[in-house]
């Protein structure tokens, strides 16, 4: 079996964030149509961002053009997080999604760090 990595979708981080951004679209399809230009379009640019990032990254040449797509997609991951609190304090969300996504927020944030750090992702 080859499980050499050939495209930014086989990177876990972007697999899992890609799960993480059909969460966000989902949830946020609940929200108040008030919330369209506010909250919703920006925790939607933000999932896509992380995503978006890393597939770019993942595209680069070097170490350090790559971790700098890298950073942003983290960057994006947390600003979420807080967007995410933000929601569940409005109580557009409930504990229990708030609960699921924020999990999902920590794997790819966890994912994303291993990107970083590791330096098989320079062979692309």
């Amino acid at each position: 079996m080859d499980t050499k990595i050939k495209s930014f979708t086989d990177l876990n981080a972007w697999k899992e964030g890609h799960k993480l951004v059909l969460q966000v679209y989902k949830i946020t399809s609940d929200f108040p149509q008030g919330e369209k230009f506010g909250l919703i379009d920006q925790m939607r640019r933000c999932a896509v961002s992380i995503t978006s990032n890393i597939s770019e990254g993942f595209s680069r040449k070097t170490k350090k053009e790559k971790n700098q797509f890298f950073y942003v997609s983290l960057g994006s991951v947390t600003e979420l997080q807080n967007q995410l609190l933000i929601s569940k304090d409005l109580n557009y969300i409930s504990k229990e999604n708030f609960a699921d996504i924020a999990k999902q927020t920590v794997v790819v944030s966890k994912l994303t760090n291993g990107l970083i750090k590791s330096a098989k992702i320079l062979t692309t």
